[in-house]
């Protein structure tokens, strides 16, 4: 008996769409911008500072208003609302998906188990921003009474990324007097190289983990507990130097922190979402809390745009469907995140986690698996050096991946001619991927260089670009707090977007809880000696390696 297909596939907007591909797939872009002078200024989208160029995608006036068709017959609008307005929308864990409340204006009713949650958030705000202050003024010092010139950082996750790319991405507005490293990894060598740059008495660590059971954190916590006390730091002093961020304010106590150092997380705010929380203190204390809360009124724009805005010009909703469009419908399973900003460059790894994690499953909201591609592998990195490596697959490999170009109109650092010239190669390369160069065009250029008859028919070839590889370009003035904020914002909307197309939970991460449950009896077994009962043979054999046995 064969195996009834998903509702989603069999909707007619999804046929629709099918038949709708197959119309273009002869169709080169080549032939879409001839045939419409207005084609940039038709698919270009404005909102929150930012602006869109999606003109370089295979669509036609047709693609969007169907890709729109499937948006609403999977309940988007509802959806949306839903999400802002407090629903548990995390379906598998029985609670709210409320990001979006840690940016609301003060005053807003946003209701979890009844209760209004914004009074709370604009107090843990105004916490913050107390506590930055004292920091900054030198109010705050450490156990030897010395000021507290660095910061560590020590989270996973959510916890580490997210906080990461917005102080990099803003590094020109950074204060003098406070610098802050992160520790992430549990390998060693990530806390010893940090610990190599700072001094105990200066140094105050924020200890970050939504459930303070983390087993990186916690360990890379307990390191820097130890190096302190190695350094002359009583246990009574260690409340001079940690902060925490959690959940669990219990286990942040047990570890010695001191209750009024512990900002609070909310279990209706999900790890990759938590930037805006405190979580974000590493920001506050790099940039200041004025530049905290432009970020949240950055994000707070986009928010309002997703809100309002209809579909079709919906910037999220716009490069969500975009994203279906070729993942679903062409065979896509990568996409590019190409940043032309330096300070961007951590903005692909943050971004992997907010994707790859939130749409990254094998069933859907009713928990059957699903019979179509969901989520897309994320990669890229900063141009225009991946021009000189990998872009050589974007243009002429067998693999077909869309691409994100951000890149802002002005730099924070205008040497010379080198923005121009970094703008002209963003252009170009998503102009060349758009274009490409055909057999006759690569003749041609080979016969003006000279080349003997059979050169050119021998070379002609390998100098083909097939070009119609789609791409968005997103561009804004220059890197601030509110077009960062936008534009995480932007991402965020865009991957729940996708998550309900695809009846997806983007809210839970069952396979990272599923990592972390094998890992803790793996490691009492390296400690105690290895057990091959319910082992396989390759994870017992390598043990035992470790072990040296």
């Amino acid at each position: 008996m064969t195996k009834e297909s998903s509702p989603l596939v069999r909707k007619p907007e999804w046929l629709s769409l099918r038949e709708h591909k197959a119309s273009l797939t002869a169709t080169h872009m080549r032939e879409l911008f001839r045939g419409d002078p207005e084609r940039f200024h038709r698919f270009s989208i404005e909102a929150a500072g930012l602006r869109l160029d999606y003109s370089k995608n295979r669509i036609n006036r047709d693609t969007l208003p169907l890709l729109t068709d499937l948006a609403q017959s999977c309940q988007l609008p509802d959806a949306i609302k839903a999400m802002f307005s407090g629903a548990a929308i995390n379906n598998t864990e029985n609670r709210p998906a409320l990001h979006t409340a840690l940016r609301a204006p003060a005053g807003s009713d946003i209701r979890v188990n009844g209760e209004n949650i914004v009074p709370e958030i604009r107090a843990t705000l105004d916490r913050m921003e107390s506590f930055v202050d004292q920091v900054h003024q030198g109010k705050l010092t450490g156990f030897r009474g010395d000021t507290l010139t660095d910061v560590v950082s020590i989270g996973i996750g959510g916890s580490y990324l997210g906080p990461c790319m917005v102080t990099e991405a803003l590094k020109p507005l950074a204060r003098d007097g406070v610098h802050c490293h992160y520790v992430a990894n549990i390998d060693g060598t990530d806390i010893s190289e940090v610990l190599r740059q700072v001094k105990p008495e200066n140094t105050l660590f924020l200890v970050q983990s939504k459930s303070f059971g983390t087993q990186e954190t916690l360990a890379n916590g307990e390191l820097a507990r130890q190096w302190l006390l190695d350094a002359g730091a009583s246990e009574a002093d260690l409340e001079h130097h940690f902060v925490a961020v959690t959940a669990n304010s219990g286990a942040a106590r047990d570890f010695g922190i001191h209750e009024d150092a512990i900002f609070p997380m909310w279990d209706w705010v999900g790890g990759r979402y938590s930037l805006w929380s405190a979580i974000g203190l590493p920001i506050a204390l790099t940039l200041g809390m004025d530049q905290f809360r432009r970020l949240l009124d950055g994000a707070r724009a986009m928010d309002e745009h997703f809100r309002d805005a209809p579909l079709q010009d919906n910037m999220p909703v716009v490069m969500a469907l975009l994203g279906v469009w070729y993942i679903n419908f062409w065979g896509a399973d990568t996409h590019a995140i190409l940043t032309y900003d330096e300070y961007l460059k951590n903005l692909p790894d943050y971004l992997q986690q907010l994707d790859m994690e939130s749409n990254g499953k094998r069933v859907d909201r009713d928990g059957r698996p699903v019979d179509y591609a969901t989520g897309p592998v994320i990669w890229g990195g900063v141009g225009a050096n991946g021009q000189h490596a990998y872009h050589q697959l974007l243009h002429q490999g067998t693999v077909l991946s869309p691409a994100d170009f951000i890149i802002p109109l002005n730099s924070h650092n205008p040497v010379a001619h080198h923005h121009a010239t970094l703008f002209a190669n963003c252009l170009a390369q998503s102009q060349a991927l758009m274009q490409g160069k055909t057999e006759d065009e690569a003749r041609a250029e080979l016969q003006v260089q000279g080349l003997a008859a059979d050169d050119v028919e021998r070379l002609a070839p390998h100098k083909v670009v097939t070009g119609n590889k789609p791409s968005n370009t997103l561009v804004f003035d220059k890197a601030s707090p509110e077009t960062i904020g936008a534009l995480v914002a932007l991402y965020e909307h865009r991957t729940f977007v996708q998550g309900v197309i695809w009846n997806l939970n983007s809210f839970d991460q069952w396979g990272v809880e599923l990592g972390k449950q094998l890992g803790k009896p793996i490691l009492q077994q390296l400690d105690e000696g290895v057990s091959d009962d319910n082992l396989d043979s390759s994870t017992a054999g390598l043990m035992r390696l470790f072990r040296g046995e």
